[in-house]
């Protein structure tokens, strides 16, 4: 196939994690110019997939993830790292803060990979979900000699400490507890108010093992929910909903086989349990979980009784429609569930919206959100009033009152229920990319997920403070 010479990278991109390098300084190796936005679910599988077949044939191909911000937050580099390093990526990353790559090269949708061969030209591009990636990168190889040592290696020159949290991505506070999704250690663990660790689930490797807590392993486990003394785990990096018994400690897996699918209603077989699709919001009512599915865009409930998946709402459209739960209604990215009674409450994420699921009438409301690319740091009546790639939502167990991690503008909000307006909580500092909320004790427990740590908001004096996690 004849093709020219892929146009060099525009100059004046941010390298975030490696030295500075042209495709003609590449060339002689295949490059994957991956275009993804950070806070994309697709984008972040598209990912995934490449790491995977990298770690398989290491040295063949050298892989470029180029960064195009949807949110003006993650016009700066940090905060965009951060967003991709909660994944695990390795990659070296650009940002094109101002969408230059992607108008040199013609891109049109999120995630675009451009697989150029190691004469420097375009030998094909993938978009979407779809293609033979494995194929293509294969094809891209073929003929060129064993592999090599990777030209361009990731230079971390801020890396992120070693604490014990790393991307602590939920929290849930019971009267006496405190449970926490340690995701980038792919653990759970059971702490005191305190921070003291009083147990621990999962080994910390990724990977889909049930059993005791010594032995069960998680993979970037992104949220919880209690019912009774059993603990639901939403395993993102497995696509799976599991269950941890905190009588027992043992973990098991209810629906999920360790990859990103298309759910399917119905019993869930033990031995070929369908698949779920990024799953990140839980939320416990009765005897069943509610999971939002991030992948597909819809939200799932898993009854505990029979065994079964039943769709709740969306169509799988990645918008943000109102009407009919399973006929009209669409959303944009959900990332966090909150339930009470007959109703949920959905945190929308790529809408920057919070929407209302009405299980009984089988309706689906927009409360704070004007579109897909309507973003902003607005307070006030909800039609006026704007949330940034909001994160976490959670309810007052005594008030009307919802909860939500701001994340893309660093802060924790309010919304009145009931037609009540939107509103900032006073604290003493920006939070750094908060994600999971929980309230209970006459607090607010913050996971501050790019911080990697957790905050308990005092709700009747307004003050923050770390909790310290540790042994």
């Amino acid at each position: 196939m004849s093709a020219a010479t892929l146009q060099e990278l525009p100059g004046g991109l941010e390298w975030l994690n490696a030295p500075a390098a042209s495709l003609h300084e590449l060339h002689g190796r295949p490059v994957v110019l991956a275009f993804v936005n950070a806070a994309s679910a697709w984008c972040a599988q598209r990912l995934a997939e490449l790491a995977l077949w990298q770690a398989r044939n290491p040295g063949r191909i050298q892989v470029l993830v180029v960064q195009v911000p949807r949110f003006d937050s993650e016009r700066q580099g940090q905060r965009s790292l951060k967003l991709l390093r909660r994944q695990g990526l390795s990659f070296p990353v650009l940002l094109d803060a101002d969408w230059a790559a992607w108008q040199r090269y013609g891109i049109q949708a999120w995630p675009t990979l451009l697989l150029v061969d190691a004469d420097g030209r375009e030998r094909e591009r993938i978009t979407g979900l779809g293609g033979d990636l494995e194929r293509a990168l294969f094809a891209l190889c073929e003929g060129l000699p064993p592999p090599l040592e990777e030209d361009l290696r990731v230079a971390e020159t801020m890396p992120e400490p070693r604490l014990a949290l790393r991307f602590p991505a939920a929290v849930l506070a019971t009267a006496e507890r405190l449970f926490v999704a340690d995701s980038g250690h792919h653990r759970i663990l059971e702490c005191s108010h305190g921070g003291r660790i009083l147990r621990q689930f999962g080994l910390g490797t990724a990977d889909l093992i049930d059993g005791p807590p010594d032995q069960a392993a998680f993979s970037r486990p992104q949220a919880l929910a209690l019912e009774r003394e059993a603990l639901y785990v939403a395993d993102t990096g497995n696509h799976a909903l599991r269950r941890i018994n905190l009588l027992t400690g043992m973990v098991d897996t209810l629906c999920g086989n360790g990859r990103a699918g298309d759910p399917v209603e119905g019993p869930v077989a033990a031995h070929a349990r369908t698949p779920l699709n990024r799953p990140l919001g839980l939320a416990a009512l009765g005897n069943q979980v509610h999971i939002a599915g991030a992948g597909d865009n819809r939200i799932w409930s898993y009854d505990l009784g029979r065994g079964e998946l039943l769709l709740r709402a969306g169509t799988g459209q990645l918008e943000l429609r109102d009407g009919n739960a399973r006929s009209m209604a669409a959303f944009a990215q959900p990332v966090a569930l909150a339930a009470v009674q007959q109703q949920l409450y959905v945190c929308d994420a790529l809408g920057s919206a919070v929407r209302s699921l009405q299980l009984r009438s089988e309706l689906v409301q927009t409360l704070v959100g004007q579109g897909l690319w309507e973003s902003g740091d607005a307070d006030g009546p909800r039609a006026s009033a704007r949330l940034q790639h909001p994160q976490g939502i959670a309810l007052s167990a005594d008030a009307p009152l919802l909860w939500i991690a701001d994340s893309g503008n660093g802060s924790l909000r309010t919304l009145r229920l009931g037609g009540g307006e939107l509103a900032t909580v006073t604290l003493p500092r920006r939070l750094h990319g908060p994600t999971g909320l929980s309230v209970a004790a006459g607090a607010v427990w913050i996971a501050e997920t790019d911080a990697h740590g957790i905050l308990r908001y005092d709700i009747a004096t307004g003050e923050l403070g770390d909790v310290p996690i540790g042994e």
